[in-house]
């Protein structure tokens, strides 16, 4: 069996230093000539971040509260895999794993992981726990980066299917948004060891009804597709397209890996037109830092390259399969789209929340998460 290795996260002080001369020497764009984001993300509100993230902002504080979970490496399938695996005091805690995707990474789980592991030191039961493992996606902060072609959602699935085994789960939960969700989503269709997945963005397509005698749900989310495809959807079809090309500014320019990954924050949460008003400044630059310390633009953006416009349509998930549907995610599948392609056996419509859902309603994730998986433990 390959070695599973003890991490912490340890960014040299050369890198920062690396990184704040960069910051200073931004050669900066002229301002937007609209009053709002519809250019994109304010150059005032950028410059205003930047200016922060060098004399505001403290690594070395943040990096110790990442570390206080368990971290480890292991190699599967010829690359290096980087984990959280924070197990429950709790002998009868369930194993879950739970996967990330862009631009987020372990970042986005930071305030579920302990509730979820420790219950009873966070207003839950003994019999709500579970053993957390957060794997970081390929080519994504601290895991290897591939050097050939070939992984995918369907590798990836695997790979996770793998390195529950390796950690000796013979029995696991699954839970994902975004490219984690297509992730959760295979591990569900491949079956195996995956008792029940839970998903905060699930993929379905329109069905034929929807289109020809739409319901009200069925108009706000295909309104939702036509506004994601005409204004939200240039960072996805260049990431699909060129990602090495895009690596070439991003990977060299903080602020430029700033931008880009900041503005998805503001389009993508329940903000009421501010990214602060969801997600705090700190912790939104603790997951840019992840990107920028580790040079994953191009490697991260990549999956794209591999598997996006690939993801659905390829088979029914007959597992359990839990969903919380909160109402600032990017589309927001209905239901009866969603029982076409999975086992619906739970649903929540929440009150609050977007895309980043255990970042940005880390309480009401985590009791979602609890009920679900309580009906198949």
């Amino acid at each position: 069996m390959a070695e599973i290795r003890p991490f912490k996260i340890a960014a040299p002080d050369a890198d920062l230093t690396d990184l704040r001369r960069r910051i200073l020497a931004t050669r900066w764009p002229e301002a937007e000539v609209v009053d709002d984001w519809s250019q994109g993300i304010p150059l005032a509100y950028v410059q205003e971040l930047a200016a922060y993230w060098t004399d505001g902002y403290d690594w070395r504080t943040r990096e110790a509260a990442l570390n206080r979970f368990d971290q480890f490496i292991t190699e599967i399938d010829g690359v290096d895999i980087h984990f959280i695996h924070q197990r429950s005091p709790h002998a009868d805690a369930m194993p879950l794993i739970m996967t990330h995707g862009w631009p987020g990474s372990i970042v986005e789980f930071h305030k579920v992981i302990e509730p979820l592991s420790n219950p009873t030191a966070h207003g839950g039961k003994a019999e709500d726990a579970f053993h957390v493992i957060c794997p970081t996606l390929p080519g994504y902060g601290f895991s290897g980066k591939p050097t050939q072609s070939g992984w995918g959602i369907e590798r990836i699935a695997k790979t996770w299917a793998a390195l529950m085994e390796r950690l000796g789960y013979d029995r696991f939960g699954a839970q994902g948004g975004d490219w984690g969700a297509a992730v959760t989503t295979q591990i569900g269709r491949d079956g195996g060891q995956c008792a029940a997945i839970h998903l905060n963005m699930p993929l379905a397509n329109p069905t034929a009804q929807s289109r020809d005698n739409p319901s009200d749900d069925d108009r706000a989310a295909l309104a939702a597709f036509n506004h994601y495809r005409d204004w939200d959807s240039g960072y996805s079809k260049q990431q699909s397209t060129r990602p090495q090309t895009l690596g070439y500014g991003l990977v060299d320019s903080p602020v430029g890996q700033l931008a880009w990954i900041m503005e998805k924050f503001w389009a993508w949460t329940d903000c009421d037109g501010h990214p602060e008003n969801a997600l705090g400044r700190d912790e939104m630059l603790d997951n840019v830092m992840l990107y920028w310390l580790t040079a994953s633009a191009a490697s991260s953006a990549r999956l794209y390259w591999e598997s996006f416009g690939k993801i659905r349509g390829k088979g029914r998930v007959d597992v359990p399969t839990g969903v919380a549907s909160f109402p600032k995610e990017i589309i927001r599948a209905p239901r009866s789209w969603c029982e076409v392609d999975y086992n619906i056996t739970h649903w929540t419509t929440m009150e609050r929340g977007g895309h980043f859902a255990a970042f940005e309603q880390p309480e009401a994730f985590t009791e979602d998460v609890r009920t679900f998986f309580a009906t198949i433990r």
